[in-house]
């Protein structure tokens, strides 16, 4: 299965909807050229929305580090929301936890995009500890 990107926004902040895998060929390189178009127009703040993502694998994390590093440079980040549970081990085994903000919420990453909003971050400890308690 392909990846599909579907865009659209809330409260100013650019939503990519993402359905598929992020994967070596087509998947991860359609991601990179999207996160570049939107940068070159001014877009700094992006969060992807990865409910319909269900494999992402080495390509598609450096894709992810790529488009996050492309923002940063110009004082913009992305927020990773709505990930499943194989893809939030992903992350965390391979640290790549601590690079990416992630929220269990759509509402709360678009508020992280403001100063003044408050924000409940998706915290990775809890989720860690409530794993091991199904496991039990």
């Amino acid at each position: 299965m392909s990846l599909e990107i579907e865009q659209r926004e809330n409260e100013g902040v650019v939503v990519l909807e993402l359905k598929g895998r992020i994967t070596v060929g087509p998947g991860a390189g359609a991601l990179r050229e999207m996160v570049g178009a939107l940068n070159a127009t001014g877009v700094r703040n992006l969060v992807l929305e990865l409910q319909g993502v269900d494999y992402i694998d080495s390509t598609g994390l450096g894709a992810l580090v790529m488009c996050a590093t492309t923002l940063r440079r110009n004082g913009g980040n992305i927020k990773l929301v709505h990930l499943n549970r194989r893809n939030i081990e992903l992350l965390v085994m391979t640290k790549l936890a601590t690079v990416f903000e992630i929220f269990a919420d759509e509402q709360d990453a678009v508020n992280s995009c403001y100063p003044d909003r408050k924000v409940k971050t998706f915290d990775i400890l809890d989720f860690v500890k409530r794993i091991q308690q199904q496991e039990e």
